[in-house]
Formats: structure tokens, C-alpha cells, sequence
């Protein structure tokens, strides 16, 4: 199942907040703002509020890392980034999409693919290797974003590319958060 799938399957009393539009720091802070004051209405688990808003963070940090680097011209603004969140039968799901280079494509669908290739020993394994070899690439990450979402959601992380022209491609990121969460990661 694709991601875009998992969006059409949601009714619309499912979704607790949508987004598409441009983004920016300020954006993406406030964003995250009214996300939190979503789940203290919806959920009454700490834990499981905890779990969902510290993956929403992860990803809207993924998005303004890559935001910055492509140009504004390339794309319409109003659908320059992608964001939902759900919930459906007490699991949460997010998904959000945004612009990447074609050229970041391979090296983002490797990674993705090994990520959910591991088992969650494993997964925590590479988060502490990568955490202490301290490399910080040029766009300001560590590379840990997608590692800590898996590690978080302790399921799969679902992807698709769509390739918009001959240097963008748009790429889309589903988690699912269970009501049922595995021991903490």
C-alpha cells in the first residue's frame, strides 16, 4: 500500500489537522504549536502524546532541512509541503511530503529501505553509532531523523517518490503510531 492510499482511506473525522502550503521556521514552529494543543484535546496518554509529537518534530525538521535548499521557483508555493495528521481506530498517522532534489532521491530510498530492513535492536544499534560519530552533514542533521521515527513509531516507515520534472521529485513520508506502542525504544 502506497501513501497515497493510506490518505484516501482516512474519513474526514479522522483527520485532526491538515496542512499544505509553504513553510518556514516560524511556520513549522506554529505548526507544531497547534499540533500539541491537539493531542492534549484527543489523547489522554502521556506517553503515547509524547510518542507522536516527538516524531511530528522529527519530521517537520526533515522538511525544513530540505525546504531550504530548493528553490522557491521550482515549485508552487501553496504546495511546497504536505502535512496530516489522523487518527483512526486510536492508532495516529502522519504524513507529510515536501520537495527533494532528484539527485537526494537514491540516497533517501537506501536509507529508508535499510532502516526498515532492521530489526529494533539493530535500529538502535545504528542510532548509537551514528549518534557518536558526530558527523553533522551540510544540512545541518545527523542523520538520526528517520532513525528516531522509526525507532518511535516501532513500525515501518511508508514512502513514495513522485517524480514532478527533471530535478524534483516530491517525496512522501507515512508513520503510524499504535494505540498498543511496543516497550520504549
Amino acid at each position: 500500500m502506497n501513501v497515497q492510499n493510506f490518505y484516501e482511506q482516512f474519513q474526514a473525522e479522522d483527520i485532526l489537522m491538515s496542512y499544505k502550503g509553504n513553510a518556514n521556521g516560524d511556520l513549522l514552529n506554529n505548526l507544531m504549536d497547534v499540533v500539541q494543543a491537539k493531542l492534549a484535546e484527543v489523547e489522554p496518554k502521556s506517553n503515547i502524546k509524547k510518542r507522536v509529537f516527538h516524531i511530528l518534530v522529527e519530521i517537520l525538521q526533515n522538511i525544513y532541512h530540505h525546504y531550504g535548499h530548493i528553490s522557491i521557483d521550482d515549485f508552487s508555493d501553496e504546495e511546497s509541503v504536505t502535512f496530516v495528521l489522523a487518527k483512526a481506530q486510536g492508532d495516529y498517522y502522519i504524513i507529510a511530503g515536501n520537495y527533494i532534489l532528484n539527485e537526494e532521491m537514491p540516497a533517501l530510498k537506501a536509507k529508508i529501505d535499510l532502516i526498515n530492513s532492521l530489526s529494533s535492536e539493530k535500529l538502535k544499534q545504528v542510532y548509537m553509532e551514528t549518534l557518536g560519530n558526530g558527523v553533522i552533514s551540510e544540512k545541518g542533521g545527523a542523520g538520526l531523523g528517520l532513525i528516531e521515527i522509526a525507532r518511535k513509531s516501532g513500525g515501518k516507515l511508508f514512502y513514495e517518490f513522485r517524480l514532478c520534472n527533471n530535478h524534483l521529485s516530491f517525496f512522501s513520508l507515512m508513520v503510524k503510531i499504535p494505540a498498543a506502542l511496543p516497550a520504549a525504544a
